[in-house]
């Protein structure tokens, strides 16, 4: 054995690294010397790769809708054959599109699916829409015999020959009531079905940070007689707020108050409870302007912290439907909402008084 030769495993390591040192070659065979160098690459290559599956996921946030889930559907017990024979007789009801009375061209585009009535008005009042080869005006009626251009390309007209489809959404917070949205949040209209043949239109709208009862439905008429003011149609919410409502600021609340776009008011107003700090308020207006219920009470110096639509109109918020979820209305269902909404019915004839 020679005098130079290591005794021990740390002798041994010693040594290496002594004979190691001087060498800044990368040839020969592999030693612990290169390990540390070896070890940094791999490290940098690892925190690298981090790096790359960290930055989809940025991307991610910026474009959440490819995450988006689709909604699940409220399953309910099927009803007794009487209902499901009303109930097939109703879906087969068709009306005679030669009775159909002339409706305004904005009114059957936006109830075809085409846009909004507001952006109807606009296209028309631009000169892009034709009807029979002359440029259409604002207010001008067309029946179905009649075709419709818009900027060259002629258009599918859908008139009112059957029930409508209405849906009931609960609307979760962090969603939006719009198709198109730049920042790419998660839309409504991505998680619900597709309504063949037609688009799903809200009834109203709720703001990001708002949940609850959301309506949607396919006919343009039907929209238009909630949502309008004219129809006063109340809207009611679960409110709760950080603080506590006097009998003075309750009472300015159902007299009125001034809010940067007009006066506003609570048709009325009940105490629901509340545990701590937070109470609750059951709140019904008749309006559906931006962010009304939160103005009303930041008007009083308090601050809403959490605000669900329970009720609009007639139809109110299932208490089986969960977050997430939507109920299609049965035929029958359907057919009630139309009588209350003074809306003829396929087959008939007069309007009722």
């Amino acid at each position: 054995m020679s005098k130079n030769q290591p005794k021990s495993k740390r002798e041994f390591r010693d040594g290496i690294s002594k004979k190691v040192k001087p060498k800044k070659s990368f040839s020969g065979s592999l030693n612990k010397k290169k390990r540390p160098e070896s070890h940094a690459i791999e490290s940098s290559r690892l925190a690298h790769h981090a790096n790359q599956q960290i930055e989809p996921k940025e991307k991610n946030n910026n474009t959440p809708k490819n995450r988006t889930s689709k909604a699940r559907k409220l399953v309910v017990r099927a009803p007794n054959q009487k209902i499901q024979q009303h109930v097939q007789q109703l879906k087969e009801k068709r009306t005679d599109l030669s009775r159909i009375q002339p409706e305004r061209l904005q009114k059957v585009l936006a109830a075809s699916g085409v846009g909004s009535r507001r952006e109807m008005e606009e296209w028309i009042n631009n000169g892009w829409v034709q009807v029979n080869g002359h440029v259409a005006r604002l207010g001008e009626k067309i029946t179905p015999n009649d075709q419709v251009t818009i900027k060259g390309n002629a258009i599918k007209l859908k008139w009112a020959d059957r029930l409508p489809r209405i849906i009931l959404y609960y609307k979760q917070e962090g969603e939006i009531v719009s198709r198109d949205d730049p920042q790419g949040r998660i839309s409504i209209f991505d998680r619900l079905p597709q309504a063949a043949s037609s688009r799903w239109v809200a009834i109203g709208r709720l703001d990001i940070n708002t949940s609850g009862l959301l309506i949607l439905t396919t006919s343009g008429e039907l929209v238009q007689r909630f949502a309008h003011p004219s129809f006063e149609v109340e809207r009611e919410y679960a409110v709760r707020v950080l603080g506590e409502l006097t009998p003075e600021q309750l009472n300015a609340l159902s007299e009125g108050v001034m809010l940067e776009d007009g006066l506003a008011k609570v048709e009325r107003i009940y105490e629901q409870g509340g545990e701590g700090v937070n109470k609750w308020y059951n709140v019904i207006i008749k309006e559906g302007r931006n962010r009304e219920v939160r103005r009303l009470f930041e008007s009083q110096g308090l601050t809403v912290s959490r605000l669900v639509r329970v009720g609009f109109g007639p139809i109110g918020l299932p208490n089986r439907l969960k977050r997430g979820q939507f109920y299609e209305l049965n035929p029958m269902e359907v057919a009630n909402i139309m009588k209350w909404a003074d809306m003829l019915l396929p087959g008939e004839r007069k309007r009722r008084q």
